[in-house]
C-alpha cells in the first residue's frame, strides 16, 4: 500500500541568493596532479623521510583547505546543507585515497603483497552514507584479512598519525571479516555502523568478501529485530533529550524529529534492502528503493536538506561540533538561510518556525515508514510495542478496529468520505486507553483537507470537537495527537496559526502549540487535585458554572501571539474561534475576556504588594465577579506551569494565592473599596497572627512589629521558621519544595542597607529570584530573599560551608561592615542574543502610601544591587521589593518614600 503525506505550507526565506550550480570534483581537486605532486614531493627528499613526510601533508592539507572552503563558500551563496556534506565527503575521500597511495607506493611500497597485508579500507557512520558535517569525525574501518602482517599495520599507523597531524577527527577500528560479523551480532550500534559502510580504496574483494558474510549473517531474516533495537534506541535518545520536538533550543542531530531520526528511517530501509546497493547510492535512492511514493521521498530529502543546512552552517559558525540550535547562534543562522524580519514576525522566529515544521514532517515520515512495514509483516508490533495490552479485534463503532492493539480505520479513504470520523479516531484511542496505529495516524494527517469550513460548522463535528476536548481522559495526549497530525490546526485554524511558532526569549521553553497542550494538562491536573501549589484545586474547579469556557480560553490564549497586541488579537481570534464552535453570545464573551486579561493576575501578583489595599482593589475592580476571579485563576496557574521546567514553584502559588483570597475576599458582598479590602487584610493578618501565637506560643517582637503586609505574605508555616530563626538576625534553609534556598534577614533599617545585602548575596553568585521587604513602623526590616544558582538549582545545595560564608556575608553587610561586592562581568553568552530596552516608571496612583518604582531590562549579575545603590543614593527608603526574572529579561518593583514617609513628589 502507497501512502502520501500532506504537504505542508513552508515558510521560506526572503532572500535575493540562487544557489550555486552543480559541482564538479576536478574543479575542486584534481586527482591526478595531486598524486604527481605526491610523487614529487617523494623524489625530491629521498632519504629524508620527514621532511618527505611534511611535504606530502602539506600538499594534502592544501587540497582538502581549498576543497573545505569551496564548500563553505557554496553553503553561504545559497547551496543547501546536503550539497555542502556530499562535497566535503566526496573531498575527504579523494584525500584519503591519495594518502593511501602515497602510503603504499612510496613509504611502505610492497612488490609483492603477501595475505597478511592484504587490506582494504572503508567509510563507515555518517561518512559512509557519502556526507560529512564542517567538523565531525571520520570514522574508517581497515579490514584486514586474518591476523595482520607488521606492513599492513605500519600502513595504518603512519595514515592515521598523517591525518591526526592534519587536524582531523578520525574514528577507527581494525577489524577482520568475522570480527565484524561476531561482534555486530552482540551490538546494534556496531551493526549499524557496517551497515553504512561504504569501499574507499585497497582490497575490493577482502571488502566483497565481507559484505557478502555480513548481510547473510547479520541481515537477513532480521528486520524485526534490527526494527525493534533501533526504535527502541531512539525512543531512549528521545528520552535523553526530553522527549520532546517543540523545545525552543532544540539539537538538530539527536533531538527529536532531527537529523538522527531521518537517519533511523535511512537504517531501516536499508537493513530491509538486505544491505544490497552500490556505494554510489544516494539517501534519496535508497529510499526510493525501499518503497516510498515520490512525494514521501521529496518530504524526506526537503528535511534533510533543511536540516543539513542548519547544521552546516552551526559548525562553520562554531568553529565546533555544535548541535544544539541555542538562542544565541539562532539568529545568525536565520540570518545565513536568509529569513528576515516580516512585519510584527521576527525572522528569526520564521526561521524557528519552519524547523519545526521540519521536524513535524520528520515525525510524519516515522509513521508512515512503520505503518508500512507492520502491513508488509517487516515490523512484529509485539516485539516494539509490547507495552501494549492486546485488545479484542473489533469495535462497536463502524469504520474502526483494533489491529496490533491499536485502533486503526477499515478504510484507507474513510477520513475523506466521513470527515468527522477524524476526530472521532482520537476520542476512541483516549477512551479505549491506547495507541493509535501509524497507518491511521499517517491517513488522518493525508486527510484534512476533508476538514472544509462546512464541517467545521457541523453540530457533529463542533459536538465531537469539544468532547475530545472535555470529555477525554487525558486531554493533553489527544490534542498532541490531533496537532501531531494536523488536524487540531485545521479544524481550528486559530491554533494553526500557532503551530509551530517560537517566541524568542529565554522565558519560554516550548513552542506555542506545544505550550497551550501543555497547560491544557495543567487544568486537567489543577481539575483532578494532582496540581502541586494550588490548595484544594478540585473543590475550586466545582465552584465554577463555565468550565468549557474555560478549557476553550486556554487552548486559544496565545492565539492572537505574532498578530500585534497579542492579548487584544488573542480576544478577537478567541472569539471568533468560539462562535464558530456554537457558543452563545455569554460564553464567547466571557471566553473572550479571559484571553484579553490572561497575563493580568499574574502580572499583578509577581510585581505588585498584594497586602495594598489599593492593589486588591484594583484588581477586584477589573475582575468583577468570583466567577471570573476562580476561572482566571485556574487559568493562570496552569499557564504559568507551562512556560516551562522550574518555572512555577510555591512561592508563585503563594503569591497567586494570597492574590486570589484577598481578591474573593472584596468580591464578596461587594466590599471591593479600598477602606473594605483593608480592613479585609487587616483581619487576615490577625488571623495568621494568632494561628503563630497558636503553634509557637510566643512570638519575637521584630515580628510583632511588622505591618500586615508581612503577615499575609506568608503562611503559617513560614512565619513558624521565621520565629525559630529571629533572634539569629541571619538564616538560611532549603525550601520545602526545592526550588531554592531561603534566606532570612532581620534588623535595623537604614540607607542603604538593601544595596547592602543584594551585593553581598551577588557577590558569592546566587542568584535573587525573589526578595520582600517589609519594614516596621519602628524601622526594623525583616527581608526574605529566594536563591538559585546560575542553572536554577538551589544554591549551595547541601554545601554548609557555602551557606556559612553566605550567612556571614550578609551578617556584615547588615552591620554596615562588609566590603564593597567583586560582582562578576561575565555575561551570559545565550542572552547575549536579545535586545531588552531598559524602562523604568514611576507612578504614585498604585498605592495609596508609597511611590511605586517599575524597572525592567536585560537582567544580568549584580544588576538588582546597582539599582538598589541607586535608589540609596537618592536617599529612598524601601518600604518592600519585589523581583523577578523571565529568562533573559528581569522586572523589579520598589515601593519607597522618602526620608520623612513620604510618596517622592
Amino acid at each position: 500500500m502507497r501512502h502520501k503525506l500532506t504537504s505542508k505550507p513552508v515558510d521560506k526565506p526572503a532572500t535575493s541568493k540562487s544557489a550555486p550550480g552543480p559541482w564538479k570534483l576536478d574543479n575542486i581537486i584534481d586527482p591526478r596532479a595531486l598524486r604527481v605532486k605526491l610523487a614529487s614531493a617523494a623524489q625530491q627528499h629521498i632519504g629524508d623521510d620527514q621532511a618527505t613526510r611534511k611535504a606530502a601533508l602539506d600538499h594534502l592539507h592544501s587540497a582538502m583547505f581549498r576543497g573545505r572552503m569551496i564548500a563553505q563558500e557554496r553553503l553561504e551563496q545559497g547551496a543547501d546543507g546536503l550539497d555542502t556534506a556530499r562535497l566535503l565527503s566526496t573531498v575527504m575521500d579523494e584525500v584519503l585515497h591519495a594518502l593511501y597511495d602515497f602510503t603504499t607506493e612510496h613509504v611502505f611500497r610492497s612488490e609483492n603483497p603477501t595475505e597478511g597485508e592484504r587490506l582494504a579500507v572503508l567509510a563507515t557512520g555518517g561518512y559512509g552514507r557519502g556526507v560529512l558535517a564542517p567538523s565531525s569525525d571520520i570514522d574508517l574501518l581497515f579490514l584486514r584479512p586474518h591476523k595482520a602482517s607488521p606492513e599492513a599495520e605500519s600502513v595504518i599507523e603512519f595514515m592515521l598519525y598523517a591525518l591526526w597531524d592534519m587536524g582531523l577527527k578520525v574514528g577507527h577500528a581494525f577489524r577482520t571479516p568475522d570480527e565484524c560479523v561476531n561482534l555486530s551480532k552482540n551490538d546494534v550500534t556496531i551493526k549499524t555502523s557496517i551497515l553504512d559502510r561504504r569501499f574507499l580504496f585497497g582490497d575490493k574483494e577482502l571488502a566483497d568478501e565481507m559484505s557478502a558474510r555480513f548481510n547473510k549473517s547479520n541481515i537477513a531474516g532480521q528486520d524485526a529485530q534490527f526494527i525493534a533495537d533501533k526504535l527502541d534506541e531512539r525512543d531512549k535518545r528521545h528520552a535523553r533529550q526530553g522527549d520532546q520536538r517543540f523545545v525552543v533550543e532544540p539539537n538538530v542531530k539527536e533531538g527529536k524529529g532531527g537529523l538522527r531520526d531521518l537517519q533511523t528511517l535511512y537504517w531501516l530501509v536499508k537493513h530491509i534492502l538486505h544491505g544490497n546497493g552500490s556505494d554510489e547510492d544516494t539517501l534519496e535512492d535508497v529510499m526510493r528503493a525501499g518503497g516510498m511514493t515520490d512525494h514521501e521521498v521529496a518530504v524526506f530529502v526537503r528535511a534533510a536538506r533543511f536540516m543539513w543546512s542548519v547544521r552546516c552552517h552551526l559548525h562553520y559558525v562554531t568553529g565546533r561540533p555544535e548541535e544544539r540550535l541555542s538562542f544565541d547562534l539562532q539568529p545568525e543562522i536565520a540570518s545565513r538561510l536568509g529569513y528576515k524580519d516580516r512585519g510584527d514576525r521576527l525572522g528569526v522566529e520564521r526561521f524557528m518556525k519552519r524547523y519545526f515544521i521540519a521536524a513535524k514532517d520528520v515525525g510524519g515520515l516515522t509513521r508512515l515508514l512503520t505503518a508500512k512495514l507492520e502491513a508488509e509483516n517487516k515490523a512484529s508490533a509485539e516485539l516494539w510495542r509490547s507495552m501494549i495490552p492486546r485488545r479484542k479485534k473489533t469495535l462497536d463503532e463502524p469504520g474502526f478496529e483494533f489491529e496490533s492493539s491499536r485502533v486503526t480505520i477499515s478504510d484507507k479513504d474513510q477520513f475523506k468520505s466521513a470527515p468527522a470520523d477524524l476526530l472521532k479516531l482520537f476520542i476512541i484511542a483516549d477512551r479505549e486507553e491506547t495507541d493509535i496505529h501509524p497507518f491511521a495516524m499517517t491517513s488522518a494527517s493525508r486527510s484534512v483537507k476533508a476538514i472544509t469550513n462546512d464541517v467545521r460548522r457541523s453540530d457533529e463535528a463542533r459536538q465531537l470537537f469539544l468532547s475530545a476536548l472535555l470529555e477525554t481522559k487525558a486531554p493533553g495526549r489527544v490534542l498532541r495527537w490531533m496537532n501531531e497530525t494536523g488536524v487540531l490546526g485545521r479544524f481550528v485554524p486559530e491554533f494553526g496559526g500557532i503551530v509551530a511558532q517560537t517566541q524568542f526569549n529565554m522565558y519560554h521553553h516550548f513552542t506555542v502549540d506545544e505550550h497551550t497542550i501543555l497547560a491544557i494538562e495543567g487544568l486537567a491536573s489543577l481539575e483532578n487535585g494532582t496540581f502541586n501549589g494550588v490548595p484544594r484545586s478540585k473543590e475550586l474547579f466545582g465552584l465554577i458554572d463555565n468550565r468549557r469556557g474555560l478549557y476553550l480560553a486556554m487552548l486559544l490564549h496565545d492565539t492572537g501571539k505574532g498578530q500585534g497586541d497579542q492579548q487584544i488579537e488573542g480576544m478577537r481570534t478567541s472569539m471568533q474561534a468560539a462562535e464558530r464552535l456554537g457558543l452563545n453570545d455569554a460564553e464567547t464573551q466571557l471566553i473572550g475576556w479571559l484571553v484579553r486579561n490572561h497575563l493580568e493576575m499574574s502580572e499583578t501578583a509577581q510585581k505588585r504588594d498584594v497586602s495594598d489595599p489599593r492593589t486588591i482593589a484594583q484588581f477586584a475592580e477589573l475582575v468583577g465577579s468570583l466567577e471570573r476571579l476562580r476561572l482566571l485563576y485556574l487559568l493562570t496557574a496552569a499557564d504559568i506551569n507551562a512556560v516551562g521546567p522550574g518555572v512555577w514553584n510555591a512561592w508563585k502559588g503563594q503569591l497567586l494565592s494570597e492574590l486570589y483570597h484577598a481578591t474573593a475576599a472584596a468580591l464578596r458582598g461587594d466590599r471591593s473599596d479600598e477602606a473594605s479590602v483593608r480592613a479585609d487584610l487587616a483581619r487576615r493578618a490577625e488571623d495568621r497572627r494568632t494561628a503563630l501565637m497558636d503553634q509557637a506560643g510566643t512570638i519575637p517582637k521584630v515580628l510583632l512589629e511588622m505591618e500586615d503586609a508581612y503577615w499575609t505574605g506568608f503562611e503559617t508555616a513560614e512565619h513558624l521558621w521565621h520565629t525559630k530563626v529571629a533572634s539569629e538576625d541571619v538564616a538560611t534553609r532549603m525550601r520545602e519544595d526545592g526550588t531554592g534556598v531561603s534566606l532570612f534577614v532581620s534588623g535595623k533599617d537604614r540607607i542603604g542597607l538593601f544595596a547592602d545585602l543584594v551585593g553581598a548575596i551577588s557577590s558569592l553568585n546566587a542568584n535573587i529570584v525573589s526578595a520582600q521587604v517589609f519594614t516596621s513602623q519602628q524601622g526594623q526590616v525583616v527581608d526574605v530573599f529566594l536563591l538559585q544558582d546560575s542553572d536554577g538549582k538551589p544554591f549551595a545545595e547541601g554545601e554548609e560551608r557555602r551557606l556559612e560564608g553566605l550567612r556571614e556575608r550578609v551578617s556584615a553587610a547588615l552591620e554596615g561592615t562588609a566590603e564593597p561586592p567583586k560582582l562578576s562581568s561575565r555575561q551570559n553568552r545565550r542572552a547575549a542574543a536579545f535586545l531588552v530596552q531598559p524602562s523604568v516608571q514611576i507612578r504614585n496612583n498604585l498605592s495609596e502610601a508609597h511611590t511605586v518604582i517599575d524597572i525592567g531590562g536585560r537582567d544580568h549579575p549584580g544588576l538588582l544591587y546597582k539599582i538598589a545603590q541607586a535608589l540609596a543614593e537618592q536617599k529612598l527608603s524601601i518600604r518592600s521589593a519585589y523581583a523577578s526574572s523571565y529568562g533573559e529579561r528581569m522586572f523589579n518593583a520598589f515601593y519607597v518614600n522618602t526620608l520623612d514617609g513620604k510618596k517622592v513628589d
